[in-house]
């Protein structure tokens, strides 16, 4: 496995990603001989939920879940690709990534509880997220006037009937991932 003091460091340096796949052996559909293949990732962006394919450099040794910068030493080069062209292995991380580092900059997004606004006159970026109603939404609307909230925890305990704060981001960002043709979209793509 990779120095873990190296790849933070150099995921802090510029756009990073965290890891959805390694293959060390190239692609599986890639038909040139095993000697011509370089290392191939899936990561998925911190920052704005983009998708990439990298290059790896041959004596990379990193594995899933691992962070590293998109413009570091160990990528060659990447590129953005869509849902579809990812592997299953890496379809299947999505949610584990998505947890990942919305844990790791959990201030971001509890932010989004204390910026959310309007969409349209009859919509608002709360109602985007799964299970939240008028009803929810004018809940965190009312409590966030009192203060911001500092914490998942905190919203949680602040507005009643809304349980899992967290993982209802987490389930709206997934989506935002694996649907390219959603009308409204808040996290994946989204830059502040």
């Amino acid at each position: 496995m990779s120095d873990p003091d190296s790849d933070a460091s150099d995921a802090a340096d510029g756009p990073a990603v965290v890891l959805l796949d390694v293959m060390p052996n190239g692609r599986p559909d890639d038909d040139r001989p095993q000697y011509r293949k370089s290392p191939v990732a899936y990561g998925l962006g911190t920052d704005t939920f983009g998708l990439y394919e990298l290059a790896l450099d041959e004596a990379t040794d990193v594995s899933v879940s691992d962070r590293i910068a998109l413009d570091g030493a160990v990528v060659g080069r990447y590129r953005e690709v869509s849902f579809d062209d990812l592997t299953r292995n890496a379809a299947a991380e999505i949610e584990y990534a998505v947890e990942d580092i919305v844990d790791a900059d959990e201030e971001r997004f509890v932010d989004f509880y204390n910026e959310a606004g309007p969409i349209t006159l009859r919509l608002h970026q709360l109602n985007l997220l799964p299970g939240i109603g008028k009803q929810l939404r004018n809940k965190v609307l009312d409590e966030r006037k009192r203060g911001p909230f500092e914490s998942f925890a905190e919203v949680s305990e602040r507005v009643g009937g809304l349980h899992r704060p967290k993982e209802v981001l987490v389930e709206r960002i997934v989506e935002e991932i694996r649907e390219e043709d959603l009308k409204y979209r808040r996290f994946v793509g989204y830059e502040e």
